[in-house]
């Protein structure tokens, strides 16, 4: 056992904006996710995720491809490149998928400016305070005429607006990090609807994403002392009680929970296809 001395600072908490949330949404996935070795096994990607994955792999690619190659076809190779036949209830299912986020991909790049390469693409940003370091992956970075712009692709059937920007933990603590790299201020958000092609935006005040910074801060001094003690009380520790919620039917980690296998069937693989989506999934990282 590692001894401790006064004095000494405490280690930083190291976590993503995922973790962060994750402990938020369920603490026993949460649990069975991140602490929890060996890891239980989680069921297989649904359709909805292999359309995120082959979306955010298509856009991020994009800014590869010479300026000449920018075209319609070329967005189709990439997206194609990227497709994973996974979840989707058969390979009919998964060709109408694949020619619709082709043309979703195609009409949202349509409307931006394909000539302006982002200063980051899918760009690991870090942001240290102290007490914790959160690292996590930005899908685009602009720099639009001096203005530092935080950009997330969403690819969900989930109808989103201007507040789920402002409200946003990730994008806020991306804001922060980019700032602190660049030396410059850094206060808009923004949310890519690919669905729909809208923008949804956020231009956040310094207080308030000092404000945002305080709310990871808070979470991470929750997440020390749970990891604390399952470290020294495993699985036994009473920190880890499951949400129960409708958000149980799409759990990856649901077979091992007896608690969420009470909220109601699990939804099917492709479930997330339809205009009912999973509450909340917006496949991102």
């Amino acid at each position: 056992m590692q001894q401790s001395f006064s004095g000494m600072p405490q280690r930083l908490y190291c976590a993503s904006p995922s973790r962060l949330l994750a402990w938020l949404d369920c603490p026993r996935r949460y649990r069975m996710q991140y602490l929890d070795r060996p890891r239980p096994p989680s069921r297989r990607p649904r359709a909805h995720l292999s359309v995120g994955v082959a979306t955010h792999n298509a856009l991020r690619d994009f800014w590869d491809l010479p300026p000449a190659e920018r075209t319609p076809a070329g967005v189709a190779l990439l997206v194609a490149r990227s497709w994973i036949e996974v979840g989707f209830r058969d390979g009919e299912q998964s060709a109408q998928w694949l020619a619709l986020t082709t043309n979703r991909v195609t009409a949202y790049l349509r409307g931006i400016d394909r000539q302006r390469q982002p200063l980051g693409v899918e760009r690991t940003v870090s942001l240290r305070t102290a007490t914790m370091a959160v690292t996590g992956r930005l899908d685009r970075l602009d720099d639009r005429d001096g203005e530092l712009v935080v950009v997330d692709y969403k690819t969900g059937r989930a109808r989103l607006s201007d507040d789920d920007a402002r409200t946003s933990l990730p994008l806020a603590l991306y804001a922060v990090a980019v700032s602190a790299i660049f030396g410059r201020r850094c206060e808009r958000v923004e949310l890519h609807e690919l669905s729909t092609s809208r923008v949804l935006s956020h231009v956040h005040t310094s207080q308030a994403l000092a404000r945002k910074v305080a709310e990871a801060e808070s979470i991470a001094l929750d997440l020390r002392r749970a990891d604390a003690d399952y470290a020294q009380r495993g699985v036994e520790s009473s920190r880890f009680e499951p949400a129960v919620s409708g958000g149980c039917r799409w759990c990856d980690f649901r077979a091992h929970c007896p608690a969420g296998q009470l909220a109601g069937p699990e939804k099917s693989d492709w479930a997330g296809l339809e205009t009912e989506g999973p509450p909340g999934v917006q496949p991102s990282r």
